[in-house]
């Protein structure tokens, strides 16, 4: 079983930028759905922008969408160098990236790391 979508990011060229559910970010291109008559109307970028995530799958308005296998097995992963902005050179990338937010560390676990530095003192 594939993992759900959990964020999109649309791009200006009709690529979908994906997080999923198993921590991937990856990139889907609907360029080539765009000839079928479902998709057909996705080419006015406006309505393409409109994605938007439903039980793990993508959808826009008027009952179009897709599954989450086929975003899953038909994409592309995003390589670590390309989700910080930066090319393999080191120069920054224009390279729009779904925000994942970080968990912080409870106030439990905060307490535990400050008696474990007391006790080491």
């Amino acid at each position: 079983m594939n993992p759900h979508v959990r964020s999109i990011k649309p791009q200006e060229d009709y690529r979908l930028l994906l997080a999923f559910e198993n921590g991937e970010t990856r990139v889907f291109d609907l360029k080539p759905y765009l000839e079928k008559p479902v998709f057909k109307r996705l080419e006015n970028i406006a309505l393409f922008k409109t994605a938007r995530v439903v039980s793990g799958s993508v959808e826009w308005q008027g009952e179009v969408d897709l599954s989450y296998d086929t975003l899953y097995l038909e994409s592309k992963p995003v390589r670590k160098d390309q989700s910080r902005g930066k090319t393999s050179r080191g120069k920054k990338k224009n390279v729009a990236m779904a925000t994942i937010p970080k968990k912080k560390p409870s106030k439990a676990r905060a307490r535990l790391r400050s008696s474990k530095k007391d006790s080491q003192a």
